[in-house]
């Protein structure tokens, strides 16, 4: 029976595109692998704490460290809802992997989350794609990609449903379409990445 781990940090429980586009995979994964089981943490409702000095020190024997660490390592898939906020992640989705993050442990090639497939939905208002004027602002997959990969030795993808501000800024209304079009290709990239994953796992 495969685990996925799924975390959300989207500030509004209502209105995320995040959430929804997560919530579809959920769904998704549950129906092709009723076998399954989902591990959540609404990292937004209930936030994990910086990583202080007392924990850094004891690593994985910290108990807060050791609880977050065993559900990633205990996870054979994992997803995230990573919105864009400030051009970067949520800080409550920092300090998530600030805890996990464990050199000699999570951390590195041989780590014990080396491997596992993680799916990121990274979601913003605007768009930040190669040739747009704020390419050079992206701080989100660009950062995930490398601490997911370079530092957790994850598989890694991504599904970004962009321009989510276009329905309520007039500025961006000519975007409409283009947002409507993101939204519907990240829907079905969930479902299509949750299916795939599922029949790995139950094969």
């Amino acid at each position: 029976m495969a685990t996925l781990l799924h975390l959300d940090s989207a500030v509004f429980p209502q209105g995320s595109t995040s959430r929804e586009v997560t919530a579809a995979f959920v769904a998704e994964w549950r129906e092709q692998h009723p076998g399954g089981q989902v591990v959540y943490r609404d990292l937004a409702a209930n936030p994990v704490p910086h990583l202080d000095a007392s924990a850094a020190a004891a690593g994985s024997e910290d108990a807060l460290r050791g609880e977050l660490t065993a559900e990633l390592v205990g996870a054979d898939a994992v997803l995230i809802g990573a919105p864009m906020y400030n051009f970067s992640i949520p800080s409550t989705l920092k300090a998530w992997l600030d805890q996990v993050i464990i050199v000699g442990h999570t951390a590195g090639p041989e780590g014990a989350v080396a491997g596992t497939p993680i799916t990121v939905v990274a979601s913003r208002g605007g768009s930040y794609a190669p040739g747009t004027p704020r390419e050079g602002f992206e701080f989100v997959q660009n950062y995930l990609e490398k601490v997911l990969t370079g530092m957790l030795g994850a598989e890694v993808d991504f599904i970004v449903p962009e321009l989510t501000l276009a329905h309520s800024k007039p500025e961006m209304a000519e975007l409409i379409p283009l947002a409507d079009a993101s939204r519907t290709q990240a829907f079905a990239d969930a479902a299509a990445k949750a299916k795939t994953l599922a029949a790995r796992f139950a094969a």
